[in-house]
């Protein structure tokens, strides 16, 4: 292996244990909830899920489950859900 590439895998490692360094803009994914899978996406700071709950309340456990998942990478808005207030 080459030096180059060796010098990346270790700038690659410094930097996964920096997770601050990322924001997500956008991200949509699956969520394998209690009962059944769940499509969830955030786009510049806004949640949506397209379980019943979150048609309701605007948030949801998958949601609240993903923002403490995620938190080091959101930016402050990703944080904020009408429930719980941002996540400390």
């Amino acid at each position: 292996m080459n030096s180059g590439f060796i010098g990346k895998i270790e700038k690659a490692r410094r930097y996964a244990e920096e997770p601050e360094r990322v924001r997500f803009l956008s991200l949509e994914v699956s969520f394998s909830g209690d009962n059944e899978l769940h499509r969830l996406k955030f786009d510049k700071g806004d949640w949506h899920c397209q379980c019943d709950f979150f048609a309701i309340h605007n948030t949801c456990s998958h949601v609240m489950a993903l923002q403490r998942l995620l938190r080091a990478m959101l930016p402050e808005e990703g944080l904020v859900s009408p429930a719980q207030g941002i996540f400390s």
